[in-house]
């Protein structure tokens, strides 16, 4: 399943949001990515017309089963690219800046061999 490099950046905010708020909004989204409210309104309903996240009438966002397998899987890729940059000296922000660009490139032999790696450590 391939979708857009903003789409999965969306729904990896909107997993992250969640996890620490308990509650996502729109406007939780543009604070937290520094997005206008209207992009970010536009984004919310590209995701929903193509069943990845559901808004209820008080305009709470929810990750639908497809949203969330994306958004977890791009969670995981950060993550595991992140720690890997770091246990090999490259300081945090800078890890977790990189790791933003490299989450949505990155190919599963790739992912599979940093896994590995930091397996063995």
């Amino acid at each position: 399943m391939k979708i857009h490099e903003s789409a999965e950046n969306y729904l990896e905010t909107i997993l992250r949001l969640q996890m620490r708020n308990g509650s996502v909004r729109a406007i939780d989204i543009a604070n937290e990515l520094e997005f206008s409210k209207p992009s970010v309104s536009v984004a919310m309903k590209n995701l929903r017309e193509n069943g990845y996240i559901e808004t209820n009438s008080s305009g709470h966002i929810k990750l639908l089963d497809k949203g969330l397998e994306i958004a977890e899987s791009i969670m995981e890729r950060h993550t595991l690219i992140s720690n890997w940059l770091i246990s090999m000296g490259v300081p945090e922000d800078i890890a977790s800046e990189d790791a933003c660009k490299i989450e949505h490139v990155i190919s599963p032999e790739s992912i599979n061999a940093i896994k590995k790696s930091l397996e063995e450590k």
